[in-house]
Parts: structure tokens; C-alpha cells; sequence
């Protein structure tokens, strides 16, 4: 993280033009061996936000560590600007695990994002690990809807320019959207996902984190 957080729109945006240019679009050279799913949870009618890090085997998809932490947001809600409202706290997570992820999987977007800088460019950028974002419904782009089956998949388009999938990954199922984030490829990263959700929607990284932060929330309020 930088050392002086932006706390204007014009210093976030500054900071996005500045780390933009070091995202690297090529696939890691090593197939991960473990990944991380992220996720960011609020409480209803609290300022406070809990966020969790899980790390999966990633070859049998079971859980080998996990971190959580509850802080505040540290931005204003701004479109465009989301992810500064929770890195601080997704990087306090990823400081207290004992286990560093070859891979992270954001419950967000990477490159389909309005200024080609999403949450998992941002996180991939600052932590230099290879990153994609999985985002539940479209952002921005021009896209086609995929055949039904698990695998169909069709390009995201920015400016003519291709910056995600949209990806089926069960047969008749909604698809998601993916994008990378940083040290990963367009293709690189839809094959990841698909690889990470063999039985549902979504990957389970992205469940896992879920389920954590869901439980976290759950230990606040009891």
C-alpha cells in the first residue's frame, strides 16, 4: 500500500493512472499451486467491514488457511473507485496468513473495469502476486451472451479491446464475468475460474471467502 492513502477522487485516480501502467498481462510462469479467495462483507446499519482471505489446495480445493480482519472503509463510495474503499483491510488479511497464495481471486473485476483498473489489477499490482477478478454481473464492455454449456464463454469488449470472458461455468447456469488482474492473461484467467468452480457458479475461492466473512459477520452481531 502507498504510503499516504488517497483520500480526494483526483489523488485515487492519479494513483490508478500510476499503478495502471505496471500490470503485467502475461501468465505466470508456474501453475499455482495454492489460491486465494477475497471477499469484503458489510454489516447492515454499521460502518465497519469484515474481509477475508482463504487459500485453497488448488488442486483439491480444500482450505489451508484463512484470515480475517474488521475494519472500516478506507475511501468514500465512488464508481470507478471502489477498490479503495477495501484494500487496506483485504491487505491487513493477506499480511496475518501463514501461507502466501500463488494466486489471488477477487469477488470483483480486474481489467473489465471503466478505468481498466479493478480491484484484482489493484491488488495484483501492490502485492505482486498474479490476480483475476470474478464479478457476479457485468460492469462495463460490450459482450455476448455463451452457449449453455460449462466452458462456452465469449469475449468482454472495451474500446475494441478485449478485456475479460464472460464464462459458463455450469450448463445453464448464469455465467460470471471474468477478468485479469495482474501477472495472468485474459485466456489464462477464464481457465483458472473454470477450474475452480467444478461443481457451482461460482469458483470456490470465491465461496469459501464468502462463507468466512459471512461467519465473521455472524460472530459480530451474535
Amino acid at each position: 500500500m502507498t504510503a499516504a492513502w488517497p483520500t480526494t477522487v483526483a489523488e485515487a485516480e492519479a494513483e490508478q493512472d500510476r499503478l495502471r501502467g505496471l500490470v503485467d498481462l502475461t501468465d505466470a510462469p508456474v501453475s499455482p499451486r495454492t489460491v486465494a479467495g477475497l471477499d469484503v462483507a458489510y454489516a447492515d446499519g454499521d460502518e465497519r467491514l469484515v474481509a477475508a482471505v482463504v487459500v485453497l489446495d488448488a488442486a483439491t480445493l480444500e482450505p489451508v488457511d484463512e484470515a480475517v480482519t474488521i475494519g472500516r472503509p478506507a475511501f468514500p463510495y465512488v464508481p470507478g473507485l471502489f477498490a479503495f474503499r477495501e484494500i487496506p483491510a483485504l491487505l491487513a488479511a493477506l499480511d496475518r496468513l501463514s501461507t502466501r497464495p500463488d494466486l489471488l481471486v477477487c469477488d470483483g473485476h480486474g481489467l473489465a473495469h471503466p478505468r481498466r483498473f479493478g480491484l484484482a489489477c489493484h491488488l495484483g499490482v501492490l502485492t505482486g502476486l498474479p490476480a483475476l477478478g470474478v464479478g457476479k454481473t457485468h460492469l462495463t464492455g460490450e459482450w455476448a451472451m455463451p452457449g449453455e454449456r460449462r466452458g462456452d464463454a465469449s469475449p468482454i469488449s472495451l474500446d475494441g479491446v478485449t478485456v475479460g470472458t464472460v464464462l459458463r461455468t455450469q450448463d445453464r447456469v448464469r455465467p460470471v464475468f471474468v477478468s485479469p488482474g495482474h501477472r495472468i492473461s485474459v485466456a489464462g484467467a477464464a481457465a483458472q475460474v473454470l477450474a475452480l468452480a467444478p461443481r457451482f457458479r461460482l469458483p470456490e475461492t470465491t465461496r469459501a471467502a464468502d462463507h468466512a466473512c459471512r461467519a465473521a459477520l455472524a460472530g459480530r452481531t451474535r
